[in-house]
């Protein structure tokens, strides 16, 4: 399978995206709205040209702007889905999809279990059936690499789990380059090997989606992958232990390495919580006000001073957390990793 290969800069109004990337299998670039994602799918698709930079599928090149050539839309083995759909309201599911392609429409209704919707309009769908259709006329074009502009923001929360799910396994099935842009890490962590982390118009970081949790190389990787943040200053106590006093006033412990102003990152579900003060193997101790309890799924996300920690439904009820009451957030050293500050 032929592998996509992307290095360019294009101007944009506020910064100068530069990327060098190669797909092979699916990834995604997440970053926050503006960064830039889009714009990267643009210029793959041949919907804007960059100045400079080389775009090939394989031996198939797309843009390479030292022989000032220029592949359109239509020339590149492109498909793409947009974070709307894109489809065409006033034609039938059947009549979207066969528009890519009229030779294997029947094939890909059946493909994607939507053949008994086939003379319905695109606004009698729901969101799950609406991406169908949309991955469904993407692949009629016989693409060679798939382009997924947000492919789950469309969809309520009720409905987004189960479309992950299945387009986890289409993705896996297909087996074609694709990448897709998001702003949740969680779908990206969940749909991709490797994950890009741009921010205005720059790789921050590129790895496995473990990788990123394990070791963010920035602060704002390690709080867009879902991670507590909290600044302090660092002093070596010796070569085992780092001493961060934070800059709301507590001491915590790290085994990692650090100097001077640091991020400290503790991921929620390494935080354990109690009512009262228990002696464990965890070094870091923060007792506080508990300011909020939400609900995440089948857990509960509860803050407690300037940490959030994470933890099943059951043992928030056992614990009888109210918001107003005091609790204590305890962590491990060796779970407190410390990154430059951005």
């Amino acid at each position: 399978m032929a592998a996509l290969r992307a290095d360019f800069t294009l101007p944009l109004r506020s910064f100068e995206l530069e990327l060098a990337l190669e797909v092979e299998g699916t990834v995604a670039l997440v970053g926050p709205s503006g960064a830039g994602k889009t714009s990267v799918l643009r210029a793959i698709a041949g919907l804007v040209r960059p100045p400079r930079g080389r775009i090939a599928l394989g031996d198939d090149v797309w843009l390479d702007s030292a022989c000032r050539l220029f592949r359109k839309p239509d020339e590149r083995l492109v498909g793409l889905v947009f974070q709307e759909y894109a489809l065409f309201p006033h034609l039938t599911v059947r009549q979207n999809v066969a528009y890519a392609g009229k030779q294997r429409v029947d094939e890909y209704l059946e493909r994607f279990r939507i053949s008994h919707l086939a003379q319905a309009k695109p606004t009698a769908l729901s969101g799950g059936e609406r991406q169908r259709v949309a991955l469904a006329r993407a692949l009629a074009r016989g693409p060679g690499v798939i382009l997924l502009d947000e492919p789950l923001s469309a969809l309520d929360a009720h409905t987004k789990g189960t479309v992950r799910a299945e387009l986890q396994e289409l993705l896996h099935e297909l087996g074609l380059p694709t990448l897709l842009v998001t702003h949740d890490f969680e779908d990206a962590a969940a749909l991709a090997d490797q994950v890009g982390v741009i921010v205005d118009g720059q790789l921050r970081q590129f790895a496995t989606p473990s990788e990123l949790v394990d070791r963010p190389t920035d602060a704002f990787v390690a709080s867009f992958t879902g991670a507590n943040l909290l600044r302090g200053k660092a002093r070596r106590l010796d070569d085992d232990m780092t001493l961060v006093q934070l800059d709301t006033g507590e001491l915590v412990y790290s085994t990692e390495w650090g100097e001077g102003d640091v991020g400290v990152v503790i991921y929620p579900w390494e935080v354990s919580i109690g009512r009262l003060h228990q002696d464990d193997s965890a070094m870091n101790l923060i007792q506080g006000e508990i300011r909020s309890i939400t609900a995440v799924g089948n857990r509960v996300r509860v803050r407690i001073g300037p940490i959030t920690a994470e933890v099943t439904t059951t043992s928030a009820e056992k614990l009888e957390l109210a918001p107003g009451g005091t609790a204590f957030a305890s962590f491990k050293a060796t779970g407190t990793r410390l990154v430059p500050l951005a």
